[in-house]
């Protein structure tokens, strides 16, 4: 365990959520990682680094905002491996965060191949460099959690699906909230090895807890019944894809890990379904079906106003209909008169 420089994630007000969540991608980072969405001034950054600490090593990488891809990935020499015959490479930010965080604030402002990129390689746990047909991989597992506020700028559908949770922070915590989140950030900067000493045993139980979780992950069985539950409700949420199936069913095992639990149970589903479903549920139902074209639709009644089908066309309007010609009138005729 690290000596803690930074503010423990046992001392954070509140956000009980957010600290199972980070928990959870910490127990499997396979997972996907955690997408954070809040303004400014909410102690993301916080929890970020407080989760770091519940980790073997500690270790904390932040990506800047304008960080190339070579300073992201590593670069390979090549001078090197043509005249040496041996690929000399030199790690970027993912081989540092091996084993440990990585953290992006502002993921929404980043370019999307790069977001693409920090995805692949939290799933995967490996990062592969390619360049003129010299490659070379690492191991690159690392913890992804991402930032962003909604006002500056959303994710593209395909990106945020394939982060594995998300979470809104409460922008107005209670008063009672607030007043404790200063008192606890005064006391911690007037002398933080007393305020670390003062929480040292809440974060050594959570830190060991996350240890046992990670340990027993693999005998906790990815079963049937659990799954068959999972896609059910994935359907009915009408989800696009299989990733959300597959994020629940590794977050529900990972919960279980965590309740020192032996298999997944109907609680562990449920405990994580919004963290999984937040950013995946579709927010508009599907259009309502149509009625058959050759059966003619009852004519709306004079006394009530006509209710217009959910999803179809702008309030207020009616579909077009068909109008069958009636009989042929034909024009009078003139007599003259005698």
């Amino acid at each position: 365990m690290s000596d803690m420089t930074h503010f423990p994630l046992a001392a954070v007000v509140a956000a009980d959520d957010l600290k199972l969540a980070l928990c959870l991608a910490a127990i499997d980072p396979a997972i996907g990682g955690v997408l954070i969405e809040g303004p400014r001034g909410m102690a993301k950054s916080t929890l970020a680094r407080g989760l770091a600490d519940l980790l073997d090593g500690g270790r904390f990488v932040t990506l800047p905002l304008g960080a190339s891809e070579e300073r992201i990935v590593g670069t390979l020499d090549l001078d090197a491996a043509l005249g040496e015959g041996r690929a000399q490479f030199s790690p970027g930010l993912l081989a540092r965060a091996d084993g440990g965080v990585l953290y992006v604030d502002e993921v929404n402002l980043l370019p999307d191949h790069l977001v693409d990129l920090l995805l692949d390689a939290a799933a995967s746990g490996v990062n592969h460099v390619e360049r003129d047909g010299i490659s070379h991989r690492h191991a690159a597992r690392f913890v992804l959690i991402g930032t962003m506020n909604a006002e500056e700028g959303e994710l593209r559908p395909q990106l945020l699906d394939r982060f594995g949770l998300n979470l809104a922070l409460d922008a107005q915590p209670q008063p009672a909230q607030r007043a404790e989140i200063v008192r606890r950030r005064l006391a911690f900067d007037a002398d933080p090895q007393a305020f670390l000493e003062r929480w040292q045993g809440e974060q050594t139980e959570l830190h060991e807890r996350c240890q046992r979780a990670r340990q027993s992950l693999a005998a906790i069985p990815l079963d049937d019944a659990a799954l068959e539950q999972i896609s059910q409700r994935c359907f009915a949420a009408a989800v696009d894809g299989l990733r959300a199936d597959l994020v629940w069913l590794r977050a529900a095992r990972a919960h279980a890990a965590w309740r020192g639990a032996a298999c997944i149970e109907p609680v562990d589903i449920d405990a994580v379904a919004e963290f999984v479903l937040r950013h995946r549920r579709r927010h508009t139902p599907p259009p309502a079906a149509q009625p058959p074209q050759n059966q003619p639709e009852s004519p709306p009644s004079h006394n009530a106003p006509s209710e217009q089908p959910q999803g179809e066309g702008q309030w207020g309007e009616l579909p077009a209909q068909a109008q069958s010609p009636g009989p042929r009138r034909e024009p009078p005729r003139w007599t003259k008169k005698p």
